[in-house]
């Protein structure tokens, strides 16, 4: 059992014990440490949105998030079956003082979590996190008295002004869309991008007879590991496989991550999907992209050709956010399938990735996996490295960061070290004497030779300091 506490919100796995799980108590505990919060810095807001994707224990989750916000003074505006991109433009829609998602995101059926939003509807900052995380640890909790309690109402209209906030943006193009008569299949791992993305292609003028759905039923009973990678989208891939479609769409339980499968099967790739969508904007608009460190480098490829400036962030959608506001920048996320398209909202959103993909796909004139290939084609290695409790992990990453000191370092997260086209990223675990190992290469084969260069140069440093 785990329960993970952090700037950004409350993670855990459901049962367990108090404190080393998300248990009932852990839920009330945080949420009223967070309502607290929120009702100290701004008294005369009294809105609260919430919204949850549909994994099992969402709806007791919910109910306990609700009670507690109403005890301490909150009108709850309850979306019901949502996305994260949803709660977040809501709360901004509604005036409300903040928000609350509930949703593990990728992690397997057994977490949960609460994911807190500031009144922007982006995820509360470092600063907010840590004075919330002291008034949990010193329940320092305000009730109100019993004729002040919160209301409560259930707002299901949200999908709805999601897509007609997604139809207005200029860069969307339905008509172009509805010409090409698309064929789609939608996996979405049964959680409430089952609703949603079906809605939104509709919307779009993808032809309701030419939607297959697989996995897409909310029921919360997740058909495969959530996390959009291809070993676990085997089943879409095969209809793909069969040559009668044009796209196969992927969401996570709370479509905030976006993966695409080409015609013939093949994954787009996830690190691709911020490309593709930043190559359309950036053929409208000249301008500047963010993605984290640990994300390709053809987003700079596509950045630089088209006459913008690419920076890195380090790696968390708050840090990739900020950098981007620093940076005036119009398009940015995450190479994880996560698109933040500031004309819409500061926050990942696959649904507006899926528009602005399909609106690139259809004036593109030829097929995904051939957009794919016109971009520049880069491999991420991912490898980890196991220490024991005692080995001093910041002395480790000192001892490397010297040994490549002639080459460009950077050391916002961690150490990323760039050679020509390669780069090789270090992350050290907050909570485990681990260090994270992500390389890039044009091949496989070097990518994975720099990650075992890397490896041996950290192993020979363990055994001299022993």
């Amino acid at each position: 059992m785990a329960l993970i506490t952090s700037i950004s919100g409350i993670r855990g796995t459901i049962g367990g014990n108090v404190g080393e799980a998300l248990t009932p108590l852990d839920v009330v505990k945080f949420t009223a440490a967070f309502g607290t919060q929120l009702r100290r810095k701004n008294p005369d807001n009294k809105k609260i949105v919430i919204g949850r994707d549909a994994r099992l224990s969402g709806d007791m989750v919910s109910k306990l998030v609700v009670g507690t916000l109403q005890g301490i003074g909150f009108d709850v505006i309850d979306l019901g079956l949502s996305t994260t991109p949803t709660v977040e433009i809501a709360v901004p829609a509604e005036k409300a003082a903040g928000g609350i998602i509930l949703t593990a995101s990728h992690n397997p059926i057994q977490w949960n979590a609460l994911k807190l939003l500031n009144a922007e509807g982006e995820f509360i900052s470092a600063q907010t996190g840590n004075e919330m995380l002291e008034i949990a640890q010193a329940e320092d909790f305000d009730f109100v008295d019993v004729r002040k309690l919160g209301s409560y109402v259930l707002d299901e209209s949200y999908f709805e002004k999601h897509i007609e906030a997604i139809l207005a943006l200029a860069l969307v193009d339905v008509e172009a869309i509805t010409a090409k008569n698309f064929k789609v299949v939608v996996d979405a791992i049964n959680s409430s991008g089952g609703i949603v993305v079906p809605m939104l292609l509709e919307a779009l003028g993808v032809k309701k007879e030419n939607i297959k759905l697989i996995h897409c039923e909310p029921t919360g009973n997740f058909a495969h590991n959530p996390e959009p990678l291809p070993e676990n989208l085997r089943d879409i891939s095969r209809e793909l496989e069969r040559g009668d479609f044009d796209l196969g769409i992927v969401v996570d339980p709370d479509v905030d991550r976006l993966a695409l499968i080409c015609e013939d099967g093949t994954p787009f790739g996830e690190e691709y999907t911020l490309v593709a969508v930043a190559d359309y904007v950036l053929k409208h608009q000249v301008g500047n992209t963010v993605s984290n460190l640990s994300s390709t480098a053809a987003l700079r490829d596509v950045t630089t050709a088209a006459g913008g400036q690419y920076a890195a962030a380090a790696v968390g959608e708050v840090n990739v956010v900020e950098q981007m506001k620093a940076t005036n920048a119009i398009i940015g996320g995450e190479g994880n399938g996560g698109i933040i398209y500031p004309e819409f909202h500061y926050g990942r959103d696959a649904l507006v990735g899926i528009a602005l993909f399909l609106s690139h796909l259809s004036k593109f004139g030829k097929s995904a996996s051939t957009l794919r290939r016109s971009y520049p084609n880069y491999y991420i290695s991912k490898n980890k490295i196991e220490l024991t409790a005692d080995i001093n992990v910041d002395g480790i990453l000192e001892a490397i960061q010297e040994k490549y000191a002639k080459y460009p370092i950077n050391t916002i997260d961690g150490l990323k070290i760039e050679f020509d086209k390669e780069w090789v990223h270090l992350r050290k675990s907050n909570t485990e004497p681990i260090i994270r190992i992500y390389s890039e290469s044009a091949t496989e084969a070097t990518a994975e030779h720099l990650a075992k260069k890397i490896m041996q140069d950290i192993k020979e440093l363990v055994n001299v300091r022993d």
